[in-house]
């Protein structure tokens, strides 16, 4: 996933505002206690979504893939002062851990932490989503963008994490599962004349569409 030089990217980091205490936390948790800590947004693309969300102001946002929190308590930022945010994790595994950050947070009462099949639950919610985030399993990114497009009001947005796969979905001769999938996706959505999209090579990279 390192696609500027090191330098530049401490440069970038040093010239952006820093996580809170919190974040900084579990940041250093997952690093420490978590396997696949890479999966973290981490501090860059943290404090990009926080920004969205704050620009966005959403009353609902669906996060598909918790991981271990980071993103949700980011994206959590920007809510309406009635908004909330669901965020949906197959791993029963790292629920207390998560939660646990979730409850040291004052936005706790705003974020709604469901474990289970995010391709069941989804089909559940009935409110309109203002803001979705992808990053989930990749194989499942076009099923996850198909159930909850009907569900995103018009204007709203839909964020894909891990579109470039670490630079992959360009290499011809990268043909695993994986990045089919992304590739694939990221297709999809150049395609799909409901929205208009940007493909952003922040950290591993961010898919931004909005729904006209």
């Amino acid at each position: 996933m390192e696609f500027i030089p090191s330098d530049i990217d401490k440069y970038c980091l040093d010239h952006t505002t820093p996580e809170n205490d919190l974040l900084s936390k579990l940041n250093r948790e997952t690093h420490a206690k978590v396997l696949q800590s890479r999966m973290l947004s981490g501090h860059l693309q943290g404090r990009f979504l926080a920004m969205l969300s704050q620009m966005i102001q959403p009353g609902l946002i669906l996060e598909i893939g918790t991981y271990t929190g980071y993103s949700a308590l980011c994206l959590a930022e920007g809510l309406t002062e009635k908004g909330k945010i669901i965020t949906i994790d197959v791993n029963e595994e790292l629920e207390d851990f998560v939660r646990n950050f979730f409850q040291q947070s004052s936005l706790d009462q705003k974020i709604d932490f469901r474990v289970g099949n995010a391709l069941e639950i989804i089909p559940t919610l009935t409110e309109p989503i203002d803001l979705v985030f992808i990053d989930a399993d990749k194989l499942n990114y076009h099923r996850y963008y198909d159930i909850v497009f009907d569900k995103v009001r018009p204007g709203g947005y839909i964020i894909a994490d891990n579109v470039l796969w670490s630079g992959k979905v360009s290499n011809p001769a990268a043909k695993d599962k994986d990045t089919l999938a992304i590739r694939t996706f990221n297709d999809m959505v150049q395609n799909d004349t409901r929205v208009e999209n940007i493909l952003l090579p922040i950290r591993d990279g961010l898919l931004v569409l909005r729904k006209k």
